[in-house]
């Protein structure tokens, strides 16, 4: 095996506090990622100290990290939501809030230029997964006992008791439920291959419990969608075809199984049934037919400006000014600001234009996880989950699903891309050792102190460890990698 056998230690106990600044971002992006599941107050808090400490880490490199289409991308689409602000009809507040779905884009590149360099995202994913994992507790907890919900207490205005909601609604929890269950199939499979058989049935058990959450307590449609997609996804990429098709019968039985055992789960698929007969039979508000009434409009607002769209936040004015009579159609009175599609909401505002930057954005995303390991797997469900979800939400401009995707599609990129680099250095030591040199030459910056320059290399010798440490977990093995440094002592 191969190890790095480098490690330092910081000279004195300033230079250890210099050198945490580098961890000290990743610790508040972990905490953004617990409050995630239970809270929207707590996670902007988070956010402000994360943005502070981002501000101390070396960004000499940003500039030329922003240029990439990853980075790029979510950049024009929050531009173009503030530009499209000023061809809209809509009253100034209005296009002025409709910016703010959009903006949390903006943290995008910061998450990766992050954990491409510092790569401690796994303490993020973890986080994600323990603040889920009680959270599924005490869904359960709730299921059993109603009264203890903390919507009860948290909730702006009145609240009908929910069995199984703890916090929020059924919907974000269903897909934080989703993702945690398909995100632990992966470190199973290469667990159990390992020999590593505690940690993989602890993990085991953790998805059933999501799982049976969503089966037996709560569960969204959006996410009865999703979720067989997603096992479709990981059976053709990370199996052989012959275990791919064992893998889809197998769930193809459970499903049978669980249909005939969940009274729940029959409910809610009955729903798209019913609310197609409430809506289009009946003329009444409905989950599934309210949307096929918001998708019609929406198309005849689509062709109505085409190309550049109607502006940011003209989708509410659009739809009061079809606005039926609410006391002889209630289907066609509705007043939203949200057509529950992605593409649909993209369109309204900013016209074909939109449309190709949001793809451009999902795919530019999407071809960042191309290759094996945990961040990209985790990378790759993200990206995948928010297109299929986005058919029937904004699940890119909703708070919680929004977040998911800036955390997941950051973070997991960050360490993907990182891997990917030591990779690509393994195979080329010799570039490796040119790189480093330039990296780790004096004349960096002619103005640094003896003291800052031995600081500067210790943390730098602190990355590289870092990087290579979190090989593993995204496209080989530490065996499969030798890192070649300057002045750097590495065995074989």
């Amino acid at each position: 095996m191969t190890e790095v056998t480098n490690e330092l230690q910081p000279a004195s106990m300033l230079s250890a506090i210099w050198a945490a600044r580098y961890r000290t971002p990743a610790r508040f992006v972990a905490l953004i990622a617990l409050l995630l599941p239970w809270t929207t107050t707590g996670l902007i808090f988070a956010l402000v100290p994360w943005l502070i400490a981002f501000a101390f880490v070396d960004l000499r490199e940003f500039p030329r990290s922003l240029l990439r289409p990853i980075c790029l991308l979510p950049i024009a689409l929050v531009v173009l939501a503030a530009v499209g602000t000023l061809w809209s009809d809509a009253p100034w507040p209005e296009r002025i809030h409709a910016i703010g779905p959009a903006a949390k884009l903006l943290v995008i590149p910061l998450l990766i230029y992050q954990f491409e360099r510092w790569p401690y995202g796994n303490w993020v994913f973890s986080a994600f997964l323990a603040s889920c994992a009680l959270l599924m507790l005490y869904s359960f907890a709730v299921a059993i006992a109603p009264d203890v919900s903390l919507k009860l207490y948290l909730s702006r205005g009145p609240y009908k008791v929910e069995s199984g909601i703890a916090v929020r609604n059924y919907i974000d929890q269903s897909q934080e439920f989703a993702l945690c269950a398909l995100a632990l199939v992966y470190p199973m499979v290469a667990l159990f291959g390992q020999g590593r058989v505690r940690i993989a049935a602890l993990f085991a058990v953790l998805a059933i419990g999501f799982l049976a959450n969503m089966m037996f307590v709560v569960v969204s449609r959006t996410a009865l969608v999703t979720l067989p997609v997603l096992v479709v996804v990981f059976a053709l990429l990370h199996l052989r075809w012959r275990a791919a098709v064992l893998a889809v019968g197998a769930m193809a039985l459970l499903a049978v199984s669980l249909w005939t055992v969940s009274p729940h789960l029959r409910t809610t698929v009955a729903k798209f049934g019913g609310d197609y007969d409430i809506s289009i039979v009946g003329n009444d508000v409905s989950g599934m037919g309210s949307r096929l009434e918001y998708w019609r409009k929406s198309a005849q607002f689509i062709a109505d400006a085409p190309l550049m769209g109607h502006g940011t936040g003209s989708i509410r004015s659009l739809f009061a000014g079809v606005a039926g009579d609410a006391d002889v159609d209630r289907l066609r009175a509705e007043i939203v600001s949200n057509p529950h599609n992605q593409t649909l909401s993209v369109a309204v505002q900013w016209g074909a234009v939109g449309i190709l930057v949001l793809y451009a954005l999902w795919v530019a995303h999407l071809l960042m996880f191309r290759g094996e390991g945990l961040a990209c797997w985790i990378g790759l469900l993200v990206v995948v989950q928010n297109m299929l979800s986005s058919l029937l939400n904004t699940h890119l401009f909703d708070f919680t699903s929004g977040w998911i995707y800036v955390l997941g599609v950051g973070v997991a990129g960050g360490m993907a891309l990182a891997a990917k680099k030591m990779k690509s250095q393994a195979s080329h030591p010799t570039a490796v050792v040119r790189a480093q040199d330039r990296y780790q030459s004096p004349q960096i910056d002619r103005n640094e102190s003896a003291v800052e320059k031995k600081d500067r290399r210790q943390m730098q010798a602190r990355g590289v460890d870092d990087e290579y440490n979190i090989t593993a977990q995204c496209g080989g093995s530490q065996s499969d990698h030798v890192v070649h440094v300057k002045g750097q002592k590495n065995e074989t």
